[in-house]
């Protein structure tokens, strides 16, 4: 049986493991699910999101971000992105 400081240390560095692909694919699920609410749509999760994304490189993901900052339509943009990049061939559906 494992002592208590262990469980409680290894539960610490396991939250402090931040990626920089984790923090934009929290990005886009905070900035779409606000969309997605007034639509009455469910929320779409990080771990659905990471799916969707799972072709598509990081340094993509940093273009998309700023392509879809720049948008008048946050949702708009970022699924005609997306489903261009998957269809040429950048993703792996």
């Amino acid at each position: 049986m494992k002592h208590i400081k262990d469980i409680l240390k290894q539960r610490a560095l396991a939250q402090g493991k931040e990626t920089e692909r984790g923090e934009l694919l929290r990005y886009f699920c905070a900035e779409l699910n606000v969309s997605r609410v007034q639509d009455g749509l469910p929320k779409i999760t990080i771990a659905r999101m990471g799916y969707m994304l799972q072709g598509i490189p990081t340094k993509d993901l940093y273009y998309l971000q700023s392509v879809c900052k720049d948008a008048k339509n946050f949702s708009k943009k970022f699924w005609w992105e997306v489903k261009g990049k998957l269809k040429n061939g950048r993703g792996d559906r």
